[in-house]
């Protein structure tokens, strides 16, 4: 069975109360199970990660190489900000897809670049949780 590897970022941990009107109402824990259950229907295998902390997500990164076959990120802030998670994404040799919530690119100036989406091999943003279940769909694809 495949494996897919689910990382999220800073400040995720906060989602549901965290600037709704951005992010939505559904919580990190929501959109976790939504993901198991999509998973499960494409007889894919899923873990979650989340850090607040970028030596963290780059030691998971890391880590997922031998033990995953794709990655799935929502960088959160560390997408505009982290050569570290973007080195360790191009050193991973598997797919990754990068997850944003909101659309980056209707934010501030400052968010529409991502560092991540130089090592992705497809971005999905503005969809909310559906953005998860969109790059769960995108994996189950590479693997056809």
């Amino acid at each position: 069975m495949r494996r897919i590897f689910v990382i999220n970022g800073p400040n995720l941990n906060m989602l549901g109360t965290r600037q709704p009107e951005i992010y939505g109402r559904d919580t990190l824990a929501s959109i976790e199970s939504d993901c198991r259950t999509k998973a499960a229907e494409l007889k894919l295998e899923i873990a979650f990660f989340q850090s607040n902390h970028e030596g963290e997500i780059v030691t998971a990164i890391q880590q997922a190489r031998g033990n995953f076959d794709a990655i799935i990120i929502n960088p959160a802030a560390y997408s505009h900000t982290s050569v570290a998670i973007l080195d360790a994404l191009l050193a991973c040799d598997m797919p990754v897809v990068e997850v944003h919530l909101s659309n980056i690119h209707r934010r501030d100036e400052f968010r529409r670049f991502s560092y991540v989406s130089k090592a992705a091999d497809g971005v999905i943003c503005g969809f909310g949780k559906q953005g998860y279940l969109l790059a769960i769909e995108a994996v189950a694809s590479f693997f056809k």
